[in-house]
This record gives structure tokens, sequence and C-alpha cells, in this order.
């Protein structure tokens, strides 16, 4: 179930559908649908999973795999207006697990941009790393939710279809989740 060799946008490839049909004899209808949700999103996959990881190589290993499970399991599908969520589902789903098996004093730092001047790279970057350090801090489901609110900018109902909670709790752990942040920022600057 290897990718090809990434592209040139830096996408890892896409996942090796053709092998896996001739294994398990799914159709090329399948191979076809899951392939369209691969291009669509494949690239905001990866960029959620490195947001929640801090780890580029992980991040492409998680959507990998979520791909690949899509694949398998098409046939269970409610619909094919149902992958995007499966995917999206199973990518934070192969974060935690990578997370669990990860000690937080093991997460890299995010790589940054380059910036117009010295000066402001600097002070970007450096506010960008205590932002991203105090986010990997907050309890899963808080950093969960900042990351589809503001990363995504999913809506509060479709964050709370995609972690299994009511609206309401979406809205609330937002809250608690920038209050946080916000004692957190107050306290270091």
């Amino acid at each position: 179930m290897g990718a090809d060799p990434q592209g040139a946008a830096g996408l890892p490839g896409k996942p090796r559908l053709s092998a896996m049909a001739d294994a398990g004899g799914t159709s090329d209808a399948v191979q076809a649908a899951v392939t369209a949700v691969y291009e669509a999103h494949a690239l905001g996959l990866v960029r959620l999973a490195h947001v929640m990881l801090s780890d580029r190589a992980a991040a492409e290993d998680v959507v990998q795999e979520a791909f690949c499970g899509l694949y398998r399991r098409w046939d269970r599908l409610a619909g094919p207006d149902k992958a995007l969520a499966y995917v999206r589902s199973s990518v934070l789903n192969g974060c935690r697990s990578v997370l669990r098996r990860k000690s937080r004093s093991d997460i890299g730092e995010v790589s940054q941009p380059l910036a117009t001047s010295a000066e402001s790279a600097v002070l970007a970057g450096e506010q960008r790393r205590q932002v991203m350090r105090l986010l990997r801090q907050l309890p899963d489901r808080q950093r969960e939710v900042l990351v589809l609110r503001f990363y995504l900018e999913l809506s509060d109902a479709e964050i709370a279809r995609q972690l299994g909670i009511g609206p309401s709790t979406v809205r609330s752990t937002t809250s608690r989740a920038l209050a946080a942040l916000a004692r957190a920022l107050g306290e270091t600057s």
C-alpha cells in the first residue's frame, strides 16, 4: 500500500488503489471515487494532520492510512457524500494514535515560511511557535475543536458531527480552550 513519490506540490502520491483492487476485486468506480476525494482533499488533510502533529512525514502517513481505510470500507459508507467526513475522522483518530505513542516533548517545532524581513520573521516565528506550543499543551478535545474551527473553518454543527459531540459542547469547549490560551499567552507575554 505504498504511495507514489511526492508530486511537485509536495503532496504525497496517490494510494496505489489498483493493487488493492486486484487483491480485493473492488470495482473501478470505487477506485475512481476514492481517487476523486483524494485529489480534492488530501493536501488539506495533510495540513490538518501536520498542525495536529507538527511532523510532516507522520501527517502524510496518517492521511495515507485514512484513504486506504476509506477504500477498504467504501461499501459500508452511508453514501458517497459521507466520504470526506469519514476520512477527516480517520485522520483525527490517526493523529490521536500518533500523539498517544509520542510524549509531548517528542513533538517537533513547527516549520516556518520565509518572512519579508528578518525582524518580522523573528517576531512572527516566535509568536507562532509560542501559540503552537500552547495549543499542543491543551487537552486533546480542546485542541481538536480549535483546529477544526480556526484551521478548517468548520461550523459548530460540522465540528459536532465530526467529533460526535453536541454543538453546545463545541461552543463551551471552544470558549474554554480560547480562555486557556489567553491565560497562557498573558502569563508568558
